[in-house]
């Protein structure tokens, strides 16, 4: 009963994918970061499920590339790019940790933020754009999955930034119900750490096995990519705001799905993966 309470938790905090009404309760959140991962490949099967579609109807490149793009935000509600978009107006602030940590809970989106989610949405789609169908596909689809697994692993082995900086994608409910948009990862780091760890590695290596299965080229590049950003996300938010937060870990997700969607076409294109 509990996994399925944390199930339904995952997917009511981290998609738009209706699902039972609950109490929450700190409790159920204790494997939530195990089915977390799964929002990531409902996108994934989405985005392939479309590409059929397209193939099917013949729908144009523009149509099936805006769409495409459109599909992991209309899974998520943009719950992430929320996030990304608090920790660029902090990090291209320029300011001392404490003033960045101010600035990531300001309400008010700020022009760097604006800009550079700007920027990423365009290179994200052209990167897309030239992911068409086959086994690129289905590499860079997986790869959804594989951030997630990485962003919850992120979430139990890395710092979390000094208490007294909670972000809004931090604050804990008062209600005794789990608001959308809003988690704790001090609850999250709460669970069976040991038993979730192992859980979201294992599935991180699934992830990986099935990529280099489909394409060990496309697989390679895309896993290369994700890791590292993972890498570069450690070192970057404990140097510029002392640890992770709620609104760094969307930061990440969007990094990494950028990242990875340019691998994957670069795959695509150059390695002529098809």
């Amino acid at each position: 009963m509990r996994l399925i309470r944390s199930f339904i938790q995952a997917f009511s905090m981290y998609s738009q994918i209706p699902m039972p009404r609950i109490q929450w309760r700190e409790e159920d959140t204790e494997y939530a970061l195990c089915f977390f991962p799964l929002v990531g490949a409902v996108i994934g099967g989405l985005l392939c499920l479309w590409h059929a579609v397209c193939a099917r109807l013949g729908i144009g490149i523009l149509c099936y590339t805006l769409v495409g793009g459109a599909i992991p935000l209309l899974v998520t509600g943009g719950f992430h790019v929320d996030g990304f978009m608090d920790s660029v107006d902090a990090f291209r602030s320029y300011q001392p940790r404490e003033k960045k940590r101010a600035i990531m809970k300001d309400v008010h989106v700020g022009a760097f933020s604006v800009i550079e989610l700007a920027v990423f949405g365009l290179l994200y789609l052209g990167a897309f754009s030239e992911i068409r169908g086959g086994r690129g596909l289905q590499v860079f689809a997986a790869g959804f999955f594989l951030s997630r697994c990485l962003s919850g692993i992120s979430v139990l082995t890395f710092s979390l930034a000094p208490l007294g900086i909670m972000s809004q994608n931090e604050i804990m409910p008062e209600n005794g119900t789990m608001p959308k948009n809003e988690t704790s990862l001090n609850t999250l780091k709460k669970g069976n750490k040991k038993i979730t760890l192992t859980a979201l590695i294992a599935e991180a290596f699934f992830c990986i096995a099935f990529m280099l299965i489909r394409s060990w080229r496309a697989g390679l590049a895309v896993t290369a990519a994700a890791l590292c950003v993972f890498v570069y996300y450690y070192f970057h938010t404990k140097k510029e705001i002392g640890g992770i937060t709620g609104d760094t870990a969307g930061y990440f997700v969007v990094l990494c799905e950028g990242g990875m969607a340019v691998a994957a076409a670069l795959a695509c294109v150059i390695m002529e993966v098809v």
